[in-house]
């Protein structure tokens, strides 16, 4: 049955663990796939064609193992592929960017709604699109924050100099009288400290996992396709050497990563 197939989840890296680990705390009953294309991680500094030919590689490598939905855990990805995904591939595509506007559209009061990301997702305005599409009064700030991903792969996500990084990014681009800012990169959950303090109580986060993950399982019980049947253990593969991806993705994941296995894409 296509209801206990698993779920493929697909990143250029370790970030897309923060959609998985909601995923797994959303979806507790179903079996997960994930790859971390980490032989050609970054994706964000990467042409639009390049990085759609990357996604469509890495789909067809979990399409063939069967599963039965696709999640873009790459908000550059899901900027640029995802027509081409669900174009392609006879399983629902999910990707991280519409859920996450529809969330900030529902938060903010003000219209004023910041997002920060890579820079190959701010420039691709795919957010901005996304939630002016549903409300065009919002006013969308953007900045890209590059530094956020080595700091949060070194696990600095909370100490001083990410806070002094933030800072320098965010302090005087105007984004001070927003109320909601959405976290358009994966690994920026883990900034969620840091930018409480950088913007105050009064600025809603809006992470993007949790409202993929929400979106997934709204989408699988709809469609009867949650899985009844006690889930298999979740599977790891990586497009380069595993050992740095255990090392850094297990303070994503929250827990050591075992048995992680090299494969080739494309």
């Amino acid at each position: 049955m296509v209801s206990e197939r698993a779920i493929g989840v697909f990143d250029s890296g370790v970030g897309g663990l923060t959609v998985l680990k909601e995923l797994c705390r959303q979806l507790p009953g179903e079996e997960l796939i994930y790859l971390g294309d980490t032989a050609r991680v970054p994706y964000g500094t990467k042409s639009p064609s390049t990085v759609s030919r990357y996604a469509q590689e890495a789909a067809s490598f979990l399409t063939a193992l069967g599963v039965k939905a696709l999640v873009v855990a790459c908000n550059t990805a899901s900027a640029v592929a995802l027509p081409q995904l669900e174009a392609r591939f006879g399983v629902p595509v999910f990707g991280v960017i519409q859920p996450g506007a529809a969330r900030a559209v529902q938060l903010t009061r003000t219209r004023r709604v910041g997002v920060i990301g890579t820079e190959g997702t701010i420039k691709s305005s795919a957010y901005t699109r996304a939630i002016q599409a549903l409300d065009p009064r919002i006013e969308v700030r953007t900045t890209a924050c590059p530094l956020f991903v080595p700091l949060a792969e070194e696990g600095w996500a909370e100490h001083p100099i990410a806070l002094q990084v933030a800072q320098e990014y965010l302090g005087g681009l105007g984004l001070g009288d927003i109320d909601a800012l959405v976290l358009g990169c994966t690994h920026y959950p883990l900034f969620k400290t840091i930018l409480g303090q950088v913007f105050g109580p009064e600025v809603a986060l809006v992470d993007s996992a949790e409202e993929t993950a929400a979106a997934v399982a709204r989408v699988l019980a709809e469609g009867d396709l949650l899985r009844r049947s006690p889930p298999g253990p979740h599977r790891f593969f990586v497009t380069d050497v595993p050992e740095r991806f255990e090392r850094v993705g297990g303070a994503f994941w929250g827990e050591p990563l075992v048995g992680v296995k090299q494969v080739e894409i494309g």
